[in-house]
């Protein structure tokens, strides 16, 4: 095998860019929310998306979305999608789902911590910094989830290329 067709054939795993998607803040009952004394709750969603933007292309999202609120009313809402352009290239089938659901999500999430973080903050409201996020057991429990729903739904074996992260009809 020549240089050229070595580097040819060596796994690709770059990132193209790293970009704050959306970011959008609510603060739906101030200012009389701001009377209260009562502790607030939060609760925060994260989201995980990948899709095909070329052959070798893929762009990530991680989405976050904070409530927070103080018996039934609001106090803000914040929702942030934080993507990334990935290369990769050369890898076999079956790591490139996982790799789109775990390991690029974990480059993401730390710029979206931020600017959740920023968003608060700047809101005037008490500073609200977002947990660490173990990708790999969201992405477990979601490739368990489709798997159990497939064999449901056809009454077989789901494959190994869960088609979770990309939509199932997308070549990869």
């Amino acid at each position: 095998m020549s240089d050229n067709q070595e580097q040819q054939a060596a796994p690709v795993f770059n990132i193209q860019r790293v970009y704050l998607k959306d970011l959008s803040l609510e603060l739906p009952n101030a200012p009389q929310i701001f009377l209260e004394t009562e502790q607030p709750g939060v609760e925060v969603a994260i989201d995980v998306g990948a899709q095909a933007l070329a052959e070798t292309v893929f762009e990530v999202t991680v989405t976050a979305t904070v409530t927070t609120k103080i018996g039934d009313k609001v106090l803000y809402l914040v929702e942030g999608k934080q993507a990334g352009i990935f290369e990769l290239a050369n890898l076999p089938v079956e790591q490139l789902d996982p790799i789109l659901g775990i390991a690029c999500p974990g480059i993401i999430y730390p710029y979206l911590r931020g600017n959740i973080a920023d968003a608060i903050t700047r809101a005037s409201m008490a500073p609200l910094h977002l947990a660490e996020v173990n990708f790999q057991a969201i992405y477990e429990q979601r490739v368990a989830q489709a798997m159990a729903e497939q064999q449901a739904a056809a009454g077989q074996n789901g494959s190994q290329d869960s088609g979770l992260i990309l939509p199932a009809g997308v070549k990869h």
